[in-house]
């Protein structure tokens, strides 16, 4: 996913650029399964549409339910709130606004549903008519929502990607830095030496010192070996 790893977070409709907002791995954990989520209930949502139309009890009430929670994992994906991003980059836009037009065709799958329920339980004549159409929309609104569940993944794996980067970075600096400071505690050491009796307290920070640098020493090694997994 140089600079520190920042990813700027765009606005529903890209109107307007906000502030960068630095998105964590749970951030991202949220919005894939968000979108699993909306993947998971828009099949629910049909199946039990096709079961309430046989007439099964509370088939249409789970049918509701699932278009609830369907509506509402997109909403959450589509607007920027609390800790979610929204449409925080350019491959999501154009996924949801762009040539797949992913947000329009999702907002009519739901609105095609609700048609569809409604009809089921108002025992319409339209009803089969438009319970086929929901099952024919089914199929392929899958795969733009399989296509959008990938993006938000690559985003994840990339963002992981530059923070294992930034990471190794930052060690590397923190070992440089320790590697001057055990340098100057030796260097301190022969300094106290020399001063024979009025060296010695001077000698005692010089040894401490040395003995943190050491430890510095394990913790960047420790660290470095898991940024580089």
């Amino acid at each position: 996913m140089s600079s520190p790893a920042v990813i700027e977070a765009m606005p529903e409709q890209a109107s307007s650029t906000p502030e960068a907002a630095p998105l964590s791995g749970e951030v991202f954990g949220a919005l894939i399964n968000l979108s699993g989520r909306r993947r998971f209930t828009s099949q629910r949502l049909v199946l039990y549409a096709v079961l309430a139309a046989q007439g099964q009890a509370g088939a249409c009430s789970t049918a509701r339910e699932a278009l609830a929670l369907f509506r509402s994992a997109h909403s959450a994906l589509l607007k920027r709130s609390g800790d979610l991003p929204g449409v925080f980059c350019p491959e999501l836009e154009e996924v949801y606004f762009g040539r797949r037009g992913g947000d329009a065709r999702i907002t009519a799958f739901a609105e095609l549903a609700q048609r569809t329920l409604n009809a089921i339980e108002d025992r319409l004549k339209s009803a089969p008519t438009l319970l086929a159409e929901l099952v024919q929309e089914t199929t392929p609104l899958l795969a733009v929502l399989n296509e959008i569940t990938a993006v938000y993944e690559a985003q994840s794996k990339k963002h992981a990607q530059l923070m294992r980067h930034q990471l190794r970075g930052i060690m590397t600096d923190i070992e440089t830095i320790a590697r001057e400071a055990k340098m100057v505690a030796f260097n301190a050491r022969i300094v106290a030496a020399r001063s024979g009796q009025a060296g010695k307290e001077f000698s005692v920070v010089a040894g401490v010192l040395s003995s943190i640098t050491g430890e510095i020493d394990e913790l960047v090694k420790q660290a470095l070996s898991g940024a580089a997994t």
